[in-house]
């Protein structure tokens, strides 16, 4: 391979790279974080019966932002396209497929807190002799979300565990930060997602490290992108 071809790869691995380090950025902010921040008064005392209806409109950016924020790890995926097909076009697929269905969970998910919305809303304007149907109708709509919502988060981080891996099997960022980032995905899965499905309370600390190593990731891949290993990429499967 000529050097000018090899300075030429280089020079649009840097370029990616730095382009998914401001998605993954986005992710982390549009949703991950800041949408659970506003959805906050849903899942706090009193519960969204009583409160949603009084945040409707922080209720309804916080649902854009979860579509925008899940839209991400679809732009990630097919902004990354490019190089990671080069090295393992089967993760590269997986890494599509599995944004591809988070939106999708994510979606459903947005559906259910707006249900949640129009109940508060009715509930707000009806009299005190249906205080109690309400009520009622609230379990049943807080339990769908609940099931839709950790099925949306155990996808989203068995995505963040399959990126992290494709970098770190393949050496595009310091296995030691690729490998922190691994580790957070793994404490968040074992410790909100799955403990949420088997219907245990889920220990949000364990979710924790995700963030920082999330946020060390993005700024490193924005700052140095992609770094392209020495060798060749059809040799990487061999």
């Amino acid at each position: 391979m000529s050097t000018a071809v090899m300075i030429q790869k280089k020079d649009a691995s840097l370029g990616t790279g730095r382009l998914v380090g401001v998605l993954l950025l986005a992710h982390l902010a549009g949703g991950l974080i800041v949408p659970f921040v506003m959805l906050h008064p849903l899942v706090s005392p009193p519960g969204f019966l009583v409160s949603a209806a009084g945040v409707a409109n922080q209720v309804r950016a916080a649902v854009l932002l979860f579509f925008v924020g899940s839209a991400m790890a679809i732009a990630v995926a097919s902004a990354g396209w490019r190089v990671f097909s080069q090295y393992s076009p089967a993760m590269a697929l997986w890494l599509v497929a599995l944004a591809v269905a988070a939106f999708t969970l994510q979606a459903v998910d947005n559906a259910h807190i707006l249900s949640m919305l129009s109940l508060s809303q009715e509930y707000a304007s009806a009299d005190a002799a249906k205080a109690e149907l309400f009520e009622g109708l609230a379990v049943v709509v807080g339990a769908t979300r609940k099931w839709s919502h950790y099925a949306a988060l155990l996808t989203v981080g068995c995505w963040i565990l399959l990126l992290t891996g494709l970098l770190y099997r393949f050496r595009f960022v310091p296995r030691w930060l690729a490998a922190f980032a691994m580790i957070g995905s793994v404490l968040q899965i074992t410790g909100v997602s799955l403990r949420g499905l088997l219907g245990y309370a889920p220990e949000t600390r364990m979710a924790m490290p995700l963030a920082p190593a999330y946020i060390l990731l993005a700024v490193w891949l924005m700052v140095k992108g992609f770094d392209t290993p020495r060798y060749p990429a059809l040799e990487v499967e061999k």
